[in-house]
This record gives structure tokens, sequence and C-alpha cells, in this order.
């Protein structure tokens, strides 16, 4: 394939259950693909598999009723504050509910114009036309119903102003505010359920006075009666599951990757790197929303896959550079040597696997393409490569 780039293959598996063997079914898979469909492995190709299906294998679920006994063991009062959630029946509607039945009285502080991922609730020249200050007005449910009597979801039409209120009930309370220490009017234990800047919202509220602040990955960070736990991310990176349950972020991923590794080793004699993914790093250019609302891309990848690419610019050397030979000469010696900042200017300097990920996630879908292990080939060959 001296003439092809970077390709991605979706790559068939069976259902995966509770108990499933994955390393094993990764294997059969690839051996599939290459029987039957020709497809040819080589050293560094990179066999990426969705979280989802390394979570159910692992049997990695909780009910509400687990959360809710997290939440009490977590904060034993009366009122909790729950800051910024994110606007989604997936991502949080479960978690909404078991934090509900953990408390005797709940306050739901959510951000406006949208939430952290890009989820609207009102326009940004809402905020222009009625000379709303984002960074300092805060209101609540009364008075933000008074400005905006209606809030649909742009894609969904769901109004979550009113579902996350069916679910918090008669002793739960909505305000609205950016600043994160508005809720400590309501009281000083506070749990932040934002993903991505939960350590800086957390140090905020300490530093406010705080008496106890959580964040959603030290909630079910054990298991409760059994349940499924992630020590690292708890409730993170959770989806809605049915009968009344989450699936959680998978556990042990480092540890999966490096058998998936040497099982492939084994079988096929090649040295594929291996990743676990979830959400791409990639925003929705209509709809303004950010994919991300796993806390990582990636929560586990093999030792090949650490670091961002080094990579030149090809169309500033191909103005500057006589050959093409010479070209080549210099992507060749970029590992050694010192080259001009502008030779790489305009490249991607992001997380390999936040790349790969991404690239996983928009192979596979999240709907029934039936394709959760993704073999992406040929992304460590450049121009130079033979």
């Amino acid at each position: 394939m001296k003439n092809i780039g970077t390709i991605s293959l979706g790559i068939k598996a069976p259902i995966i259950k509770p108990g499933s063997d994955v390393a094993e079914i990764v294997c059969n898979s690839l051996s599939k693909a290459i029987e039957e469909d020709g497809v040819k492995l080589n050293d560094r190709d990179v066999i990426c598999i969705t979280e989802s299906v390394v979570a159910i294998s692992q049997g990695n679920f909780a009910k509400a009723s687990d959360i809710a006994t997290s939440i009490k063991e977590t904060f034993n009062c009366e009122t909790i504050g729950v800051v910024f959630p994110i606007l989604s029946r997936n991502r949080f509607s479960m978690l909404l509910k078991g934090i509900t039945l953990g408390t005797k009285n709940l306050v739901l502080q959510l951000s406006y114009p949208g939430d952290e991922v890009g989820n609207k609730l009102i326009k940004e020249t809402d905020l222009i036309n009625l000379n709303i200050n984002p960074y300092q007005d805060s209101f609540t449910l009364e008075e933000f119903r008074k400005l905006f009597p209606s809030t649909p979801h742009q894609f969904t039409g769901i109004d979550y102003v009113d579902y996350y209120h069916e679910i918090i009930g008669e002793n739960g309370k909505i305000i609205f505010g950016n600043n994160p220490k508005e809720i400590l009017k309501y009281t000083d234990n506070v749990l932040v359920a934002s993903i991505h800047n939960r350590k800086l919202i957390k140090n905020e509220l300490e530093k406010a006075g705080a008496k106890v602040v959580k964040t959603l990955d030290e909630i079910l960070n054990k298991p409760v009666n059994n349940s499924g736990f992630n020590k690292e991310y708890g409730l993170l990176g959770s989806n809605l599951a049915a009968n009344d349950e989450v699936k959680l972020f998978p556990r042990d991923c480092f540890e999966l990757v490096n058998k998936i590794q040497t099982k492939i080793k084994e079988r096929f004699n090649i040295n594929l790197e291996v990743m676990i993914y979830g959400d791409g790093a990639f925003k929705d250019p209509q709809g303004g929303i950010w994919e991300l609302a796993d806390p990582v891309v990636s929560p586990g990848y093999t030792e090949g896959l650490k670091g961002t690419p080094n990579e030149l610019k090809l169309k500033y050397l191909a103005s500057k550079v006589e050959s093409e030979e010479k070209v080549k000469e210099l992507i060749k010696s970029k590992y050694n040597n010192q080259t001009n900042n502008n030779d790489s200017l305009g490249t991607t300097p992001r997380q390999i696997v936040d790349l790969l990920g991404s690239l996983a996630d928009l192979t596979s879908g999240s709907g029934d393409k039936g394709t959760p292990f993704v073999l992406i080939k040929n992304y460590f060959t450049n121009y130079a490569s033979e």
C-alpha cells in the first residue's frame, strides 16, 4: 500500500455481553477480516476498541439506588448542591435520579446560555437583547421562567429545565448562574457535576468556604452493594443503560490493552498498537456541541501511542526545497535534527490518542453499524515512507 495513506476500517464483532473475553473477540474479529475480506496487518497498525464493549464485558453497571448510597456515604447531610451538569438524558438523567434519592433536599445550579459541552438553553443574542451579564447575573427558576418561558433543546426538543425539575421533585430547587459560588447561598455541601473543569470549580468552592465539595469521579469510585465502579473516574463517562442502570466507564484499561497487544502478537506475529476509546474530541459545526462528554478520549493505550505527532508541514517544505528527494530527506531526519519552527507550523499539537480516538469514533459511530473495533492503518507512515 505504498500509495495509500491513513485509512480506518470498522471491524464487525458479535454482540458482547457481561463476561465476554474482549481480547479473544478482538483476535477472532481480526482473523475474519483477514480471511474473508483480505485485510492485511502491518506493524504499528492500531486496533481501537470502543469503551462501551469493554465496560459491558466487565459488567460495570450501577443502579440509581447504588448512586444514592454512594451519595449518602459521601455527604451525609440533608441538602446537597449540584453545580453545572450537562444537559443530557443519556449522560446525566439517571445520575440526577440517584443523587436525588441520596439526599432530602437538592439545589441544582445550571449554567447559561448552555452547558460546558455546548447544549444551549438560550441563545447568546437573548443575553444581549435582555441586557443580561452572564458573568454576574443569577436567577431563581421563577425569575428565569419570566424571561424564558420555554427552553427546548435545538435538536431533541427536550426542555431540560422542566425535565430535570421533574426528576428532583418538590423538594428540589433549580437556580441559574455561572459563578459556582452562587450555590453556597443555599448549601455548603456541593457536588461538582461538570466534566473537564471540575478540579478548577472544586478549588474555587473550597476557597470560598464550602464544607464538603466532591466531583463526579469521587462518587462510585468503589463498589456499593456489589455494584460496578470506577476507581479513577467514578460516575464520569457513564451512559444510560437499561433497567434503571448506568454503564460506567471501563476499568483496568491499560492492563487490557497490553493483554490484547500480547495476544495479537502471539496469534498474528504482528506488533499492533492498541487503545480503548470513547467520545471523540471534535465539535459539531452546526450545533456548536463539543462531542467529548467523557473525561478523556482514551482511558487506556499501549506504550507506542504516547505523546504527540512529530510532523513537518509539507506545503512549507515544498515551497522552499528544490527536489522531492530533498523533501523526503528532511522528513526522514526530523527525529534527529532541530528543524525550523516554521516547518512544523500548523501541524496538530494534540495527543496521538486524542486524534486516533476521534477518527475511530467517527468511523464506528454510536448507532447500529456493529463495528466496535476500528483498525487504523498507515497512521505512522509519511511522505518519505518506502
